[in-house]
């Protein structure tokens, strides 16, 4: 694992985030991307408009849309629906396209899965699996969602909050180093998405105020839980 607290930057025009899930985690990045000069094309399971609120809220540069209108509109995708509800992400419009994964697994919302419960495989994978001409990183995951808009602090903030990701694709990766250190945080790249389980939940890393050598660590001493 290694700090890139001024990571690689991908070269990528992202101009319009397509947000898939419109819950706690997936409006307050719409709300930040708006206020950083982003589009917003935002979908949730209950039709677009059911965002009517949200939408007049976040203003012009958001609007509402389908999950496969919002993926086709995306020139980055966050997914940020139940986990249970992966398979149901619209596959062909995210082709060639990194996709942010948010998801984390709970068995009491989400039913047992036995690739999860033994450790075969982690959420974000599952979804790379799902997403096969995607490139998934994971992140946005292990941070309180009210956070993402206000725990965010300028570079170079004495310990400045740490966000972790994790992907099988170094230029997704980047990407998401670029998108943290827009919203205000620091990055530590843990690796290839087999090692995403180090930043979900019920281990050290999650949901917890850290900088980056902390969350190295905490990443570090992650169990494995199976």
């Amino acid at each position: 694992m290694r700090n890139f607290c001024h990571g690689p930057i991908a070269d990528v025009d992202m101009t319009t985030l397509g947000i898939i899930g419109a819950g706690n985690i997936g409006s307050q990045i719409a709300r930040k991307a708006v206020q950083l000069g982003y589009d917003v094309v935002i979908s949730n399971s209950r039709g677009p408009e059911t965002l009517a609120g949200l939408v007049e809220e976040l203003g012009p540069r958001a609007r509402a849309a389908t999950a496969r209108d919002a993926a086709a509109a995306a020139d980055v995708a966050v997914v940020a629906v139940p986990f249970r509800s992966y398979l149901d992400i619209p596959a062909e419009p995210l082709a060639g396209k990194v996709v942010i994964d948010t998801n984390n697994y709970y068995w009491e919302r989400d039913g047992h899965v036995p690739a999860l419960d033994n450790g075969e495989a982690t959420t974000s994978g599952l979804l790379q699996e799902h997403l096969k001409d995607s490139k998934v990183a994971k992140g946005f995951n292990h941070i309180q969602a009210a956070e993402i808009t206000t725990a965010g602090t300028p570079a170079g903030t004495a310990n400045r909050r740490a966000l972790a990701t994790a992907s099988d694709h170094a230029d997704a990766a980047d990407l998401v180093v670029r998108l943290y250190e827009e919203f205000g945080f620091d990055t530590v790249k843990i690796g290839p998405l087999s090692e995403s389980w180090r930043v979900e939940r019920d281990r050290p890393a999650y949901v917890v105020p850290q900088n980056a050598a902390e969350l190295t660590a905490n990443l570090a001493k992650a169990p494995r839980l199976v």
